[in-house]
């Protein structure tokens, strides 16, 4: 990992709102949720590598 994130309370507790919905569309099943939500995150990789001025250190983060 190449950049750590840092949130304060306020942050902490609408990250954890947001993902508790999360979750909560998939009925409560964590893991499924992790596993879509590890598609998503591939897919908006995808689009931000094939968008003009992508950088080839972000290609280099993926794989």
């Amino acid at each position: 990992m190449d950049h750590i994130v840092r949130l304060d309370g306020r942050q902490e507790a609408a990250l954890q709102a947001i993902a508790d919905k999360f979750v909560a569309t998939h009925q409560g099943d964590v893991m499924k949720a992790l596993k879509e939500m590890i598609v998503l995150n591939g897919h908006l990789r995808e689009k931000l590598d094939a968008a003009p001025g992508s950088s080839t250190r972000s290609r280099r983060l993926v794989g």
